[in-house]
């Protein structure tokens, strides 16, 4: 049977642009709709939502088992969870407030099996289909299959991209712009951001690593994928229910004329 492309796979294909969204409900149910209505990945968001390794756990297995790629943005820059979440199987991970190369390098050494990193042999897990698969397997999963990605978030940290992208083990960047307007003060669209946005593109673009973002509307999405984005995380799954219960309510209320 033909293997599925990785979510790294796709995003080096040409003019690659993959549409997800963050995951902060720790419900299978929502993780299961977004991918029956089509996204091509969810994030499960540790940093900022009440997700536990288990339920981060079951939304990898749950969104698979729907055809939806899973990532993960991890809690802080310990590392406690990567060899877990790597072993459950998730299809990449993105480092939160990453400011220097050193940090990159560490963060993605975390999630590299050497010599590329320090990430340990554990085969009999679900990343290996509890030890369907072979050692080789798992390993060429792990090294050429998995994303290694970290989230730029400070003017200082965009102002060093060059140095970042040297990281061995990364394979993919992300600009946080929520955090980049206020370590900066300034608003997303300002053209200084824009400078400095477009210089972390043909940096990633030269090296061959793709970069993301988030946003809130399809005109965003559009804005990304022509400035050079491969992949954008667009609303939240909590945002998606709050608008919808919102509109609901206010047109039933108008309706009824209450």
């Amino acid at each position: 049977m033909d293997r599925k492309p990785s979510f790294i796979e796709r995003l080096g294909e040409k003019d690659a642009f993959l549409v997800g969204t963050w995951a902060k409900i720790a419900s299978l149910e929502t993780v299961e709709l977004l991918g029956h209505v089509g996204f091509d990945f969810a994030v499960v968001d540790m940093e900022h939502a009440p997700h536990s390794f288990q339920t981060a756990y079951q939304a990898i297995a749950t969104a698979q088992s729907v055809g939806m790629y899973t990532l993960a943005r991890l809690p802080d820059r310990s590392g406690s969870a990567v060899q877990r979440l790597l072993d459950g199987g998730i299809d990449g991970l993105l480092v939160p407030r990453v400011e220097t190369p050193a940090i990159a390098a560490e963060a993605t050494a975390a999630m590299a099996f050497p010599p590329l990193g320090s990430r340990g042999m554990g085969y009999t897990s679900r990343a290996a289909r509890w030890g369907l698969d072979t050692a080789a397997e798992y390993l060429e999963r792990g090294r050429n299959h998995t994303m290694r990605g970290v989230q730029i978030e400070d003017m200082a940290a965009l102002e060093q991209i060059d140095g970042i992208l040297e990281a061995p083990a990364l394979n993919a960047v992300f600009i946080g712009f929520g955090d980049l307007a206020l370590s900066s003060g300034l608003p997303g669209s300002h053209p200084t951001l824009r400078t400095l946005e477009a210089k972390v593109l043909a940096a990633a673009k030269a090296k061959g690593v793709p970069c993301g973002t988030a946003v809130q509307t399809p005109d965003e999405a559009v804005r990304c994928r022509e400035a050079g984005y491969s992949f954008v995380m667009i609303s939240a799954d909590t945002t998606l229910f709050a608008h919808a219960a919102r509109k609901l309510m206010t047109d039933t209320r108008s309706a009824l004329g209450l």
